[in-house]
């Protein structure tokens, strides 16, 4: 069997190649950047995605900045605020870690395996092979290889070479991030999400990294379409923006006073339309942010990462003339419905009316804050809410990640 080359040694590329190589199949992974790299990121871990890495057999231990999350609190663009909070049990279901260190050590944990690793060499190049697929690597190697895994996110280099690109395609939301340190106010200990009504369906976020550190920013779809009578310039607004909701008493407050920024502001593109952009080309799958894999509501892209690269795996394993076919299948099953309730309740949250009155309804018992933060975490699927015949079938009581070794 020839080797799979995976483009991208972030959470899609690692599981995919941790899938393979259990599996006994080679594997050479290859990313342009040298790790530790940063990577823009909101940098939370939802319990679907701690769910995957556990089952990649990842251990948080010695992961610095790992900070286990216990109650999300949520503001509406009324002003009014509810504590969500998550089970109290021994396992985990929300967890904040900088890219920085998270795709360290599991790239670490990819390298336990039998995996050939190349940082710092990109893809250059693709070409037809004897039954395969012959990529150049910007190193100047040459590897014929049976397939390729893309995860090479957004900007896919294996996309532009493949000819598999979307015309003018810039991603579905932007996201603006800055690390703060000195955090003294609420955002200290817990998870913060506002809904700022000038900036619906977006949301500004405070994730907290432990010792008074945060990670704070805040997102906003693309296209104002979404969000009619909200006609700003979205994107080259951000950075004029960021000041302005920084300034806000309630953030103020929520920061505390000693809040300072630690590093320069960032922006980025979130692509989020999985089935819109091509899932696969001529023996090539794409997972991740390469996929547009992302959760159109929320922007996160962790957890989507890591089942695609483990389904395009699984895939490449399983073999057959249908590979292609069965991983665009598979990504599809596990992920589209999902997909679809996000986009329909993103354009409810459009508004400040739906906003508030959806965030009423999720705050109304103890019952529904408790499932509320766990469906907003992963825990169940989004489109679970349509099926409540489902609820009393056990689906609301699965335990997070425990990362039992």
């Amino acid at each position: 069997m020839k080797t799979t080359v995976v483009v991208g040694a972030g959470p899609a590329g690692c599981a995919a190649a941790i899938t393979l190589a259990r599996s006994g199949a080679p594997v050479t992974l290859i990313d342009k950047a040298t790790f530790p790299r940063d990577k823009i990121c909101g940098d939370g871990l939802t319990t679907g995605a701690l769910r995957e890495l556990e089952s990649l057999g990842f251990s948080p231990d010695g992961v610095a900045n790992w900070t286990p999350v216990s109650d999300v609190v949520v503001r509406s663009p009324t002003g009014s605020v509810v504590r969500f909070p998550l089970p109290r049990d021994d396992s985990l279901h929300a967890v904040v870690v900088r890219r920085l260190d998270l795709d360290a050590a599991l790239l670490k944990h990819t390298r336990s395996f039998d995996v050939e690793v190349l940082e710092g060499e990109g893809i250059a190049a693709i070409g037809p092979g004897a039954d395969g697929i012959e990529v150049t690597t910007s190193g100047g190697r040459t590897i014929a290889a049976g397939r390729i895994i893309a995860a090479d996110g957004m900007w896919s280099a294996t996309r532009k070479l493949s000819g598999d690109t979307v015309d003018r395609y810039r991603g579905d939301w932007h996201a603006f991030r800055q690390y703060f340190t000195g955090v003294t106010g609420p955002a200290a200990d817990d998870l913060w999400v506002s809904f700022e009504p000038d900036i619906l369906p977006g949301y500004f976020w405070s994730f907290p990294l432990g010792n008074g550190r945060a990670n704070v920013g805040f997102g906003i779809m693309r296209h104002d379409g979404i969000s009619p009578g909200n006609k700003l310039d979205r994107v080259h607004d951000m950075a004029k923006r960021w000041p302005e909701l920084l300034d806000r008493p309630h953030i103020r407050e929520l920061l505390g006073n000693e809040a300072t920024p630690e590093s320069p502001h960032r922006a980025w593109p979130i692509p989020a339309r999985i089935g819109d952009l091509p899932l696969v080309g001529d023996r090539v799958l794409y997972v991740g942010d390469a996929a547009a894999a992302g959760d159109p509501m929320t922007g996160e892209g962790i957890a989507q990462a890591l089942v695609t690269g483990r389904l395009a795996a699984e895939a490449v394993v399983a073999g057959g003339a249908g590979v292609e076919a069965n991983y665009e299948q598979a990504a599809r099953a596990a992920l589209l419905a999902d997909h679809r309730m996000s986009l329909a309740l993103t354009r409810a949250l459009s508004h400040r009316k739906g906003a508030a009155v959806a965030l009423a309804l999720a705050g109304a018992t103890g019952w529904t804050r408790r499932n509320f933060a766990r469906w907003l975490f992963e825990d169940y699927p989004r489109a679970l809410v349509l099926t409540p015949r489902r609820w009393g079938r056990g689906m609301f009581t699965p335990p997070g990640a425990t990362f039992e070794r």
